[in-house]
């Protein structure tokens, strides 16, 4: 569990403190939401934070409204005022039910001690198995908290539930569809981003002759070697993928969420039959009418459509353009500029991360070029927020991921203005003996928000800042600092910030002047094609 101690939610800290819970005191509230987001992400078990009430829960609200969206179980507890205290304006007092309601799959308002263990439970199940995956809230009054829990009224334990699976005439239904389509291509979303799934995925790439595209938080669900495997669609310029889609007669959508990539990106003129795979049914939205959902267990789903779908048409036109793609990322692994080009970083950072290690994406330019250019090979080995797309994520879900995955190499990747957003939370890494790398792509401005403003006016308005000496930032707070200061130097620390028994960082210069160059090539080759 993660969160902050407050005079609200004192009893549920001494309970704590008497439990086998390991709690982890964080810097701030949102960093202790991001916690419980990524903690969920990776394990599919609801993270949990804790905050006192007012300023306290507001503080929770990005990191809980993230998780909400993004698809990751978290449950919030929120300390509240006395009960009898909640039907007037007050001291640090707001209706925290209502203010989670817009952001969670289920709020609660805890009124008598004999029901907490059932709303316990329901928020669990809830957030991890009730539809999509998503936050709860519960809100504790300090006066219920304070209350004895009657005889005979223990922990209600979870049911496991058997996965539901899909009907089988419906799942014959899309394999027909699928093998009288001239150019099907799959599009695998991030409900699809488990161990679980990925070998049914590539098992129907090759079984059904079909290319691959993955949203950016499905990267790993094919390997990136993979003929098969034709990148990441998401960047808001229009790429190879997206060239794939306008030449595709179907798509077979898998565990996609419209929140993920906007619907209207993948049929802007809706002549396409779409098939919808997941454990949900798909949102209504005029842009992604399926012809068939395929709703149930998607491992099982996938075997079968492998099984009944019959076809030998090879795609050649993907084959090119994956050729062409892989192309264009050989010249930047010995790129020699300085600042390094974005390109250059993710190729050294590729050769440092091996098979089990995890890459956390903080939101900005940098998270373009995470999604278009670096390659991996396992789910949730590149961990992208694209739903909320949440600044600030990177640092805070670093340390969860080390938490889950101790002997693994955790990497947060971070602009310089997201890094500052949550830079606080390294103490706590720190504190908890919990070593990861941070990497800041360091232009000394809000990048993304600057390469929109050129794209668009050709100009940048108000977005640029000085930032502090991060080397020093680091090492006041126990952390190993280094500066990238020759292209070379990058690799080398890596290692070495790797091997560190402390939170490292690393300030890393960028040239973002690479944005607007990749614009223009973007438009040239949508041109040409």
């Amino acid at each position: 569990m993660f969160g902050i101690p407050g005079e609200e939610n004192l009893e549920v800290i001494e309970a704590l403190a008497a439990s086998p819970i390991r709690f982890i005191t964080t810097r701030h509230e949102q960093g202790a939401a991001f916690m419980a987001d990524v903690y969920g992400r990776l394990t599919g078990k609801a993270g949990v934070c804790l905050a006192t009430l007012g300023p306290g829960a507001t503080n929770l609200i990005t990191g809980v409204a993230d998780a909400n969206s993004d698809g990751a179980p978290l449950v919030a507890i929120t300390g509240q005022v006395s009960s009898e205290r909640m039907h007037i304006t007050g001291h640090q007092y707001l209706d925290l039910a209502k203010l989670f309601e817009p952001i969670t799959k289920r709020t609660k308002l805890v009124m008598r001690p004999e029901s907490i263990t059932e709303i316990v439970r329901l928020a669990f199940k809830y957030a991890q198995q009730e539809g999509k995956m998503g936050a709860t809230h519960i809100d504790l009054p300090v006066d219920v908290a304070r209350m004895d829990v009657p005889d005979g009224i223990d922990p209600m334990m979870p049911q496991k539930i058997r996965p539901e699976y899909a009907d089988l005439e419906t799942i014959a239904q899309a394999a027909k569809l699928l093998a009288q389509a001239k150019f099907p291509v799959m599009l695998v979303g991030a409900d699809a981003a488990r161990a679980d799934i990925t070998a049914g995925i590539t098992g129907l790439a090759h079984s059904a002759h079909l290319p691959v595209v993955n949203t950016m938080m499905a990267k790993g669900v094919i390997r990136s070697d993979d003929p098969y495997a034709m990148g990441t669609i998401g960047i808001p310029q229009k790429d190879y993928q997206d060239l794939l889609l306008a030449r595709a007669d179907l798509l077979l959508c898998v565990g996609y969420d419209i929140v993920e990539l906007a619907p209207s990106r993948l049929d802007p003129e809706l002549t396409k039959k779409i098939i919808h795979v997941s454990t949900t049914a798909a949102h209504v939205n005029r842009c992604y009418p399926p012809t068939i959902e395929v709703v149930g267990d998607m491992a099982e789903t996938l075997c079968h459509l492998a099984q009944l779908t019959v076809r030998i048409q090879e795609p050649e036109y993907a084959f090119s353009l994956r050729e062409e793609m892989l192309k264009e990322y050989l010249p930047y692994e010995t790129d020699e500029a300085y600042p390094l080009k974005p390109q250059r970083i993710l190729s050294d950072i590729r050769r440092a991360m091996r098979t089990g290690d995890i890459l956390l994406s903080d939101v900005g330019a940098h998270k373009m070029w995470i999604a278009r250019h670096y390659l991996c090979d396992e789910p949730n080995s590149c961990l992208i927020s694209n739903g909320f797309a949440t600044m600030g994520i990177a640092v805070p879900g670093a340390l969860a991921a080390k938490l889950l995955h101790p002997q693994n190499r955790i990497l947060a990747v971070t602009g310089d203005g997201g890094f500052m957003m949550n830079c606080q939370e390294l103490e706590t890494a720190k504190r908890e003996h919990l070593p990861f790398v941070t990497l800041i792509f360091n232009d000394s401005a809000y990048g993304l928000i600057q390469w929109k403003q050129n794209d668009r006016y050709g100009h940048a308005n108000m977005t640029s800042f000085t930032n502090p000496d991060f080397v020093m930032l680091a090492e006041s707070m126990g952390c190993k600092g280094y500066r990238v200061e020759h292209t070379d130097d990058l690799r080398t620390i890596l290692e070495d910030a790797f091997r560190q028994d402390v939170p490292a960082v690393i300030d890393c210069p960028v040239d973002y002047r690479e944005n607007t160059k990749l614009t223009e090539r973007l438009q040239e080759l949508i041109r040409n094609h």
